[in-house]
């Protein structure tokens, strides 16, 4: 019978560690601490955790104190040791109530759906299908974790820091008594990654050793930590600023502001003290504290990434080929696109990045449907209809600009028909049908005007595609399309006859056709576009570049990686996007540089999906050569100067190994025209993941800075082997912001790898224009007053 877990006497560690709960209580810290759901989630729960039909195994599921790590339990067998296993609630991307995953779905009618619920996770751990034993125990974990989950997206970066320092707290006293000995305090910073030296570790701890008792309680371990916590590169600055060395007037803060390129008037620097400052008297007094002017440093107020660019703020109203547009190849694998599974979850985590192009490999399925996979290969099938249900759930949830259906038609002209009413049923109005307007087309129509539509991209039958059979060099339509037009050379009718009268009708703005090169290009309708392999758009940029960049200013293109790819790799995007290919496809399930660079150029404009392409590639006249850049007309010389200060809360690479500690060196990455591409590093900083400190300045030259992402990368320095990957930031230079910044580290997947920060400080000088440095600006400040 399924039921609460109920937890037997408390043993004398047990009432230890309680008692010492008491003081910390992290979840009284979360402001939780009378919420009912998270109550009884720590008390836990006896579930089943579902995977199919015959695969059903019970669970046992706590909260555990630290109110962000869920314990999860499973007896294998009576011969076998119990397994554990946790998961944090800042690895839960969402929560999903009822049978709404593939696998409770395809069981909904043999299970109580007000019962189940999924847990769906951040990168590639599988998500997890659960049956609670009532209706009121799955709802309290439902809103239990989502309110968690908001609670901890909420949390500023000091109560992170906080948090963070408490869970290896309650790690490292290994007695659970609430105080911790000499031994399990330098355990304590193995585990957060920082490698003091004996003497001054020693020192520190009898200095917070108040009772002089070889022990540290709550009160001292907080101190010692605190004093771990100092950011004395912060009180540098904070102090360069102050008159006095203790507070920052208003004044003071509107001249740092100043300096940051910011707000500098005084009712910002008003409002700042009122949202940062915890110390009620400077605040009534309008001061800010050195604790206040870290905890504004640590905001997200003060990110490098520009705020302003973090909702929709471009010219929406363009034609659809002046913009750059996420866009995913293979968007049902999970993995490999030859093993893997298909699926319908990659079309909702592409979506939910904000994709707005996602691709659909149709083949013919049984009992007359249609399926969805990479064919002739190992990977499964997933239905057709399957895929357009979850595409008209998820569509326009992250973003209300249209989506692009990409299809690779396969199918029987039976089953295309098939497909055609799947999607005129499942879509409905979303579905784009006809034209906007009567009117002769001159133009694609702009994101704007197509908002919350579905676009259908295919192949349309019509008189001006069976007449087609040219192509050169260069040519190719897609991947799986390519044999078509090969055969359309020879008989020009056959590719018509192979189209569903039905699906070409539900063609309209993004009709496929063969690259016949660049000739009359303003003679072509502008709503044809063309798909390139990696390849010979490669080629293309490299041979055409500016009749490449002519032709994108008015036609759609798509790239698509090569087919020898069979693990799912990537090629570089950027020099697509060099130039101005719009649809520039990647396997979104393949995490590295190259999906690093695609998060990075769709995340300004609120992560919407599309990004207003430079004014130079956006011209049917332009005279832009990426191929060829060194400045020139419309392109301003830029230096970028980064100063790599320090890093706070890196994360530990070898967990294995206790005693292993990162050695990070920091890399800055410049991804653009060719003559931009370059990187640079620091020196490496020797056992210490803690709060390693370079203040190394790294200096870079941009021709064409509008197109130029900028890429940090933290990684573990390894004498002997390739670099451990540690976490990374991307982002275009034009959301870059000038002064002293943090960078939010992220991890491979792109989720946040909170609270791990860099501290950077940031110039940019154009036309050989010289910046004034902070402490130049005052210094000729204090010389004119």
């Amino acid at each position: 019978m399924l039921g609460r877990g109920k937890s037997p006497a408390a043993s004398p560690r047990e009432q230890k560690r309680n008692a010492a709960a008491k003081t910390q209580d992290p979840i009284k810290k979360l402001g939780l601490q009378d919420n009912e759901d998270v109550r009884v989630m720590m008390q836990g729960c006896s579930m089943v955790k579902v995977r199919s039909p015959r695969w059903q195994k019970s669970r046992s599921l706590r909260l555990l104190e630290d109110g962000v790590t869920v314990w999860c339990e499973s007896t294998k067998s009576s011969r076998k040791a119990k397994a554990q296993q946790t998961f944090a609630v800042t690895e839960v991307e969402c929560v999903r109530e009822g049978c709404q995953s593939e696998a409770l779905k395809r069981l909904s009618g043999s299970m109580p759906e007000n019962q189940c619920f999924t847990v769906i996770f951040k990168g590639a751990r599988k998500s997890l299908d659960l049956m609670c034993p009532c209706e009121e125990e799955a709802q309290r974990w439902v809103r239990g974790l989502r309110m968690l989950q908001e609670r901890v997206a909420s949390m500023s970066q000091k109560e992170k820091l906080d948090h963070w320092i408490q869970s290896y707290l309650r790690r490292a006293d290994q007695n659970q008594d609430g105080k911790m000995c000499y031994d399990e305090v330098k355990r304590l910073l193995q585990m957060i990654n920082i490698d003091l030296s004996e003497q001054y570790a020693h020192s520190l701890f009898k200095r917070c050793d108040r009772s002089g008792d070889g022990r540290l309680d709550h009160t001292e371990i907080e101190e010692f930590c605190r004093e771990l916590l100092r950011r004395p590169e912060l009180d540098s600055v904070f102090r360069h600023y102050s008159s006095n060395g203790y507070v920052l007037s208003t004044a003071e803060l509107r001249d740092f502001l100043g300096d940051q390129a910011e707000d500098a008037s005084l009712l910002h620097a008003q409002s700042l003290i009122l949202t940062y400052e915890l110390n009620d008297w400077a605040q009534k007094n309008q001061f800010m504290t050195q604790n206040g002017f870290t905890m504004y440093m640590l905001s997200r107020e003060n990110d490098v990434f520009n705020p302003d660019h973090a909702r929709i703020y471009q010219d929406m109203r363009r034609p659809l080929a002046h913009y750059f547009i996420s866009s995913s190849h293979n968007t049902y694998l999970t993995k490999d696109q030859v093993t893997s599974t298909s699926s319908t979850e990659p079309y909702i985590r592409a979506l939910n990045q904000g994709c707005r192009c996602v691709e659909l490999d149709c083949w013919d399925g049984d009992k007359g449907e249609p399926v969805i996979y990479h064919g002739h290969t190992l990977t499964s099938k997933v239905p057709f209809k399957e895929v357009i249900e979850t595409i008209s759930q998820y569509a326009f949830k992250a973003s209300p600009y249209p989506l692009i259906l990409s299809l690779e038609n396969h199918c029987s002209v039976e089953q295309q028909a098939v497909m055609a009413k799947h999607l005129c049923t499942l879509l409905g109005k979303k579905l784009l049908t006809k034209y906007l307007s009567d009117q002769p087309l001159k133009d694609l129509p702009s994101p704007e005007e197509l908002k919350g539509y579905i676009l259908v991209k295919g192949k349309k039958q019509t008189p001006y595609l069976c007449q087609m059979g040219k192509t050169n060099s260069y040519g190719s339509f897609s991947s799986s399309s390519e044999e078509e037009f090969a055969t359309s050379k020879k008989d020009p009718g056959k590719v018509c006859s192979k189209l569903s009268p039905k699906l070409s009708e539900l063609v309209v703005y993004c009709k496929s056709v063969p690259f016949c090169g660049f000739e009359n290009m303003s003679d072509k309708p502008p709503h044809e576009m063309c798909s390139f392999s990696e390849s010979d758009a490669l080629r293309l940029i490299k041979d055409t570049g500016k009749l490449f960049v002519r032709h994108n200013s008015r036609h759609l293109s798509r790239i698509y990686p090569s087919g020898q790819r069979l693990q799912s790799s990537n090629y570089d995007p950027q020099d697509m996007w060099n130039g101005g290919c719009q649809m520039v496809a990647l396997n979104f399930q393949t995490p590295g540089e190259q999906m690093d660079l695609n998060q990075g150029r769709f995340l300004p404009n609120g992560r919407c999906g599309y990004v207003l392409k430079p004014s130079f590639l956006c011209s049917p006249a332009s005279s832009f050569n990426p191929e060829n850049t060194g400045g020139g007309p419309g392109h301003i010389p830029t230096q970028l100067t980064i100063r790599i200060i320090s890093a706070q809360q890196l994360p530990k690479i070898n967990t294995d190994k206790a005693s292993s500690i990162v050695d990070p060196q920091v890399w800055v990455e410049i991804h653009g025209v060719a003559i931009d591409n370059t990187r640079d590093k620091t020196h490496r900083i020797d056992n210490n993941g803690f709060n390693p400190r370079w203040d190394c300045t790294l200096t870079f030259q941009l021709q064409v800075p509008e197109l130029a992402l900028v890429r940090f990368v933290v990684e573990d320095h390894d004498h002997t082997a390739k670099n451990d990957f540690v976490g990374q930031f991307t982002l275009p230079f034009t959301s870059l912001r000038t002064g002293y910044r943090h960078v939010h580290l992220l991890k491979a997947d792109g989720s946040s790898l909170s609270p791990a920060t860099l501290f950077i400080q940031v110039k940019v000088a154009r036309k050989g224009v010289h910046i004034k440095s902070v402490s130049e600006r005052i210094a000729a400040a204090k010389a004119k007053a």
